[in-house]
């Protein structure tokens, strides 16, 4: 038992003993561990005053280079503004004396403004003396001067005017020769107009003279209705049975008369039933068109052409030129060329191809400017033909400068079918009627000794007296002549107009 007592009283003092040991050891620890602390607070400090002194002597010297980089801009800013100031002074001694050099030119203007004014006033006074005297003088008013001198004017001004005009067309005679005889070649393949009563006109019969009233229309409205719808002129004169269309566009003219034929069998007539009809006939007309234009390029072999192409193709079926039918003309000049091209080793299809759509720029109406051959071109380049192609349709009345062979096969099968025995025609009656007007216009004209229409109307020979008509009044003389028979008359392609005046001195030696 009392082992077992001193046994637990050895264990507990080992316990007391080892528990004042640990905390004898941690205390030495935690000392220990202040005096690391203090030291490295202590470093700490001291580094940072360190650097504090470092950062203290670097500031410093950048404000010191700083307040020495400030120093000299302000130095430089200040030369600156001296150099400014000096010069700013410099200008303004100068606007001075410029300022005081304007105010004398200016008190010296007034003197001369006064001086002037006083000159003019001299003047009036002197000029209104002197037509006293004139007048008194001339025994003639102002009035009467003012006329007289008019008269004398305008006969100078009208030689001048020759003269320019003499001038102005050996100009264009010396740089545009080539283009006159482009302008005449392609003048006649164009308008084609001479046939005016042929041509431009279609009869139109009539069951009776009552149907005229009908045609008409209360207050003229059918008759209005149906030339608006049209853009045909219908004349309705003192022909017994008949009524007459007229119009330079063959196409209008076959459309009128469509639809006024069935306006007559139907005995209908009124705004509405006109209308009506008209477009019926236009339909028809264009149902046609295409179906001779497909026929002629089925007859060539031809395809691949754009429908807008085969209209105006087949519209050339109502065209004329000097009595021959374009589209057969058209067709001629592709079988020409084709033949043309295969003794010549070129593409007998391309050649074709051209051919037929040579004349296609004359399915155009005639109030487009331009010349069918360039009109033809434009057209067939809008829908995608082959520049070979285009460029011959451009070339063949030689607009455009030939580039191929192609170009030349096309004209010389244009001219073939053109001037081949029977092809284009003329009435007698309508030759001798163009060249009595022509003659007509010319004798109208005041100075005028003879005139004589030659080369079938395409050149008017005017011979005038000398002792009215001078040199320089002749070439307005010309002038007058042309414009007046371009207003008052159709004819095809162009006419020359050439005044003559000469002088003769006849003596006899005896």
């Amino acid at each position: 038992m009392y082992l077992i007592v001193a046994v637990l009283a050895s264990l507990a003092m080992g316990i007391v003993i080892g528990i004042l040991l640990r905390k004898y050891i941690t205390e030495h620890k935690i000392e220990g561990a202040k005096r690391d602390a203090e030291n490295i607070l202590k470093a700490a400090k001291e580094e940072a005053n360190a650097k504090k002194r470092e950062i203290i002597l670097e500031a410093r010297e950048r404000a010191h280079q700083i307040k020495i980089d400030t120093d000299r801009e302000v130095k430089e800013k200040r030369q600156e503004i001296q150099r400014l100031e000096k010069r700013l002074l410099q200008r303004e001694e100068t606007l001075d004396r410029r300022l005081a050099g304007l105010e004398r030119r200016e008190s010296i203007l007034e003197e001369k403004e006064h001086h002037i004014e006083k000159l003019l006033r001299e003047t009036a006074e002197i000029k209104e003396k002197e037509l006293k005297e004139l007048e008194s003088i001339a025994k003639m008013s102002q009035e009467e001067a003012k006329e007289l001198l008019l008269v004398k004017i305008e006969d100078e001004v009208n030689k001048e005017a020759g003269a320019l005009i003499r001038k102005i067309e050996e100009n264009a005679k010396r740089e545009g020769e080539m283009r006159a005889k482009e302008i005449l070649a392609t003048a006649i393949q164009r308008c084609a107009v001479e046939h005016t009563s042929e041509i431009t006109v279609s009869v139109v019969p009539l069951p009776n003279d009552e149907m005229k009233g009908r045609i008409i229309g209360r207050e003229g409205r059918n008759i209005r209705i149906f030339e608006q719808l049209t853009g045909v002129d219908l004349i309705v004169d003192d022909t017994p049975e008949a009524v007459v269309l007229s119009s330079f566009d063959p196409v209008r003219r076959e459309v009128a008369r469509r639809a006024l034929e069935k306006l007559i069998g139907d005995g209908r007539i009124h705004p509405a039933r006109i209308e009506e009809l008209v477009e019926k006939a236009k339909a028809e007309i264009n149902k046609e068109s295409m179906l001779a234009g497909e026929e002629a390029l089925m007859e060539m072999g031809i395809e691949g052409v754009h429908e807008e192409i085969i209209k105006h193709l087949g519209n050339l079926k109502y065209r004329r030129s000097y009595g021959q039918n374009v589209l057969q003309h058209s067709i001629e000049v592709a079988y020409i060329a084709g033949m043309l091209a295969n003794e010549l080793s070129v593409d007998v299809q391309l050649a074709k191809r051209a051919g037929l759509l040579h004349d296609i720029g004359k399915s155009i109406s005639l109030n487009t400017e331009g010349t069918h051959a360039l009109l033809g071109a434009e057209i067939a380049k809008r829908y995608g033909e082959k520049p070979e192609v285009v460029h011959a349709i451009a070339a063949h009345h030689g607009e455009v400068e030939v580039q191929s062979l192609l170009d030349i096969i096309i004209q010389v099968s244009d001219a073939v079918s053109a001037s081949r025995p029977g092809a284009r025609r003329e009435s007698l009656e309508t030759y001798i009627r163009r060249l009595e007007k022509l003659e007509e216009v010319a004798n109208s004209f005041s100075g005028v000794s003879k005139a004589y229409a030659i080369q079938a109307g395409r050149e008017l020979r005017i011979i005038v007296d000398s002792d009215i008509v001078d040199d320089d009044s002749s070439y307005k003389l010309a002038r007058d002549i042309a414009k007046k028979i371009e207003e008052t008359l159709s004819y095809p392609g162009q006419v020359k107009v050439v005044v003559i005046r000469e002088t003769r001195s006849i003596e006899y030696a005896k």
